[in-house]
């Protein structure tokens, strides 16, 4: 196998690494081993445990986005300021690595008013554009921190971070509501409870209690608080971000299952909304990154 480059996103919990020639895969690998859970001394080791099947003599470069590039990360890779484009400065290299790799990291974007931050998306939205370079609208980004991108002549213009995924996390596993919601899914409870949260946001405390309260006078069954909780928080995000979505040219990039549950919740709501593979968008952000590296070279 010739790899050419590698590519990498390193989050919080996991790393992701391909092996890569151009733009095309020639190998995947994955582990637990995210930022969260080394020191910087460690993030190299943990990378070449992974890759070293990939690796030569000559050096390859390793172009790597996410929270590998915080502060607590293997490099602090500075935040760009919006307006920008997604990713706008040459990625920051990683001194004093081993001689079989050149290490860059991709900074990510910031934003001073309302304060937020990104490190990561950057990278899929710049993927995502590589292929509509005259697209202006709204990027969702659903996960643990939800973003929601606004996006005009291939820059970001602002940004938006809701927590919504670990709100989900910690209600479903640390809350009281940890006895009734579930596994499995309902389809109907969740556009009902989207719906009805996204008409009155302010009930949103009343209707969570409303979950434990259902399973213990009527036996509410688990798959359906799970719906019914992640409706209630969506929505509420929903109705949060009414100016973001409302009548835009609107895009979802996140994981399939995350990106159709809420591509549900909108297009309940009228929006028209695409969707992209979060993985495709990465690695084509991760190209236009070390495009950027060699040019600069």
């Amino acid at each position: 196998m010739n790899t050419e480059w590698i590519a990498v996103d390193w989050g919080t919990s996991h790393l992701r690494a391909w092996a890569m020639q151009g733009d095309t895969v020639l190998d995947h690998a994955q582990c637990d081993r995210g930022m969260a859970t080394l020191g910087r001394d460690q993030f190299q080791n943990a990378l070449l445990t992974l890759i070293q099947g990939w690796l030569g003599a000559a050096p390859v470069d390793v172009i790597a986005c996410g929270m590998v590039g915080a502060r607590q990360g293997w490099v602090e890779a500075p935040y760009v300021a919006v307006p920008a484009k997604p990713i706008s400065t040459v990625p920051v290299r990683v001194p004093g690595t081993d001689p079989r790799i050149r290490a860059f990291v991709v900074p990510g974007l910031k934003q001073d008013d309302p304060a937020d931050v990104m490190r990561g998306e950057e990278t899929q939205i710049a993927g995502y554009l590589s292929t509509r370079p005259h697209w202006d609208g709204v990027i969702c980004l659903p996960g643990t921190h939800t973003k929601w991108v606004q996006v005009s002549a291939g820059e970001v213009v602002s940004f938006r971070t809701f927590m919504t995924g670990e709100l989900f996390d910690l209600l479903g596993q640390h809350s009281v509501l940890k006895h009734s919601v579930g596994e499995g899914w309902d389809d109907e409870a969740f556009t009902t409870a989207v719906a009805d949260t996204l008409s009155k946001p302010e009930q949103l405390a009343g209707r969570l209690f409303g979950l434990r309260a259902a399973d213990l006078l009527h036996g509410q069954d688990p798959a359906t608080a799970r719906a019914r909780l992640s409706g209630a928080l969506i929505g509420a995000e929903l109705a949060a971000t009414r100016p973001y979505w409302l009548g835009q040219q609107l895009a979802i990039i996140g994981a399939e299952a995350l990106s159709h549950i809420y591509a549900t919740a909108l297009q309940q709501q009228g929006a028209f909304v695409e969707t992209a593979d979060a993985t495709q968008a990465t690695l084509a952000g991760l190209l236009q990154a070390r495009t950027l590296t060699r040019q600069t070279a």
